[in-house]
């Protein structure tokens, strides 16, 4: 599986230590660039007038034209009426298993199309930063007498990137749209605040194989999503966070772009494909920065918390009433260890793989949590950012546990608090004064 970001593609195995043939003279030839800029003027026109780093309406055209040759991604009324009354059962189970509300207004059924179109607006502000950065490289690293020359030209160059990471993410999208379950599977809110979505045509296709009863995968795939949504609607600051992490991560972004200079040498003027056979070549592909390390980190660590926190809260509201509640968890787990649509994307996306030791890590620290201290304190660490676990905190949730009932008991109340701290203070001063006593004497 691909672990290099957005918009990049690996490197062919039987290119590896071959270098690219240089063309003659100036790097830059411009009758050649323009002879494929020409050549693309077609290409444009039918493409869409999406402007930015990425093409969306490639990317959605794309999309919907793969899930229609794919067929049957519909549902059924009946489908449909037996996701509400899954929600709608889900909901009043997690009621007791969790302090956060019901976070859902309204449950709807998607087909793969329908998830495509629902959650295009939350890929682009997750793709954009990230093409932004990359497509930016491209002309920052034109010499001068090249910008000069090309001038109004450029914008027709971006327009070419743009293309090129539409139809990436197109058929990406198409990817996912035929294996998603709900709408939050991928680990974020990818749909409309408050719209609990599943995909009856995935779900069934998921199900073969299960040997459980299909009603009994509804609901604990409902209880999932209802979970999922009560988080992001009663977490004020999470959703926000997901995705600035991401365009944190796009600011560290820094190409190499000592072989774009190579760039006409591998286009054919005569061939659009070749363009996007250039991109995928490896040739700008990112340096990893620290910041972006940094960046990936905490993302990782959040997504992860997430889907132990709905990992626990599921677990308790469903575990005595569906037989197959740990069944179907540990097969969710290894649907996303084996790599599947989540972790597939993220790869695409960002070059991040959800690691399943921190999710179950995760979901240890959440059932720590909520032994030690109740349901109510458990949750409670969603009120602020600064409360919420560390990446250090999942290697240690024991240490963690008890350093949040410190933290809780100095909140509710300050004065004691105050009090245990000066009288720590007290203690070691006056330990210092014994230790200063012994050695004069």
């Amino acid at each position: 599986m691909s672990d290099v970001p957005f918009g990049f593609g690996p490197q062919d195995p039987d290119d590896r230590g071959r270098k690219p043939e240089e063309p003659a003279g100036n790097p830059f030839d411009f009758n050649q660039l323009g002879a494929m800029l020409s050549q693309l003027g077609a290409m444009f026109s039918n493409a869409g007038t999406s402007s930015g780093p990425v093409n969306y309406d490639l990317a959605k055209q794309i999309a919907l034209q793969q899930l229609t040759g794919k067929g049957g991604m519909g549902f059924t009324p009946d489908q449909s009426g037996a996701v509400a009354d899954a929600v709608h059962l889900a909901e009043m189970w997690l009621d007791p298993a969790t302090a956060l509300p019901a976070g859902t207004t309204r449950s709807e059924s998607w087909s793969a199309r329908d998830w495509v179109e629902r959650t295009l607006p939350t890929w682009q502000r997750l793709c954009d930063p990230v093409a932004q950065r990359v497509s930016g490289a491209w002309v920052e690293a034109m010499p001068a007498e090249a910008k000069e020359a090309a001038g109004p030209l450029l914008s027709m160059l971006g327009q070419m990137g743009g293309m090129a990471f539409g139809s990436q993410l197109g058929g990406a999208l198409a990817q996912l749209g035929s294996e998603v379950l709900t709408s939050t599977e991928v680990g974020l809110p990818l749909g409309p605040e408050g719209t609990a979505a599943l995909l009856p045509a995935n779900i069934e296709k998921f199900t073969e194989g299960l040997e459980r009863p299909a009603s009994e995968v509804l609901v604990f795939l409902a209880a999932r999503e209802a979970a999922h949504q009560r988080l992001f609607s009663h977490v004020p600051w999470l959703r926000q966070r997901l995705l600035d992490t991401v365009e944190e991560f796009a600011k560290g972004i820094k190409v190499d772009t000592s072989a774009l200079e190579q760039l006409a040498g591998q286009v054919d003027p005569a061939n659009p494909a070749s363009i996007e056979e250039a991109m995928k070549s490896g040739m700008l592909e990112p340096q990893t920065t620290p910041e972006q390390k940094a960046a990936l980190t905490r993302l990782e660590t959040l997504l992860a918390l997430v889907e132990g926190w709905v990992d626990v809260v599921v677990a308790g509201a469903v575990g005595d009433r569906l037989p197959g509640a740990e069944a179907l968890r540990e097969t969710l787990r290894r649907r996303r260890a084996s790599g599947g649509p989540a972790e597939q994307t993220f790869a695409t996306l960002v070059g991040l793989e959800l690691r399943p030791r921190r999710h179950r890590s995760a979901a240890a620290l959440w059932k720590l949590l909520g032994d030690q201290h109740g349901i109510e304190q458990r949750d409670s660490v969603w009120e602020h950012p600064d409360l919420v676990p560390s990446a250090d905190d999942l290697d240690d949730p024991m240490e963690f546990a008890e350093r949040f009932g410190r933290t809780r008991e100095a909140l509710e109340d300050p004065m004691a608090e105050l009090e245990r701290t000066l009288r720590e203070k007290d203690e070691g001063e006056a330990g210092g004064q014994q230790g200063e006593q012994k050695d004069g004497d």
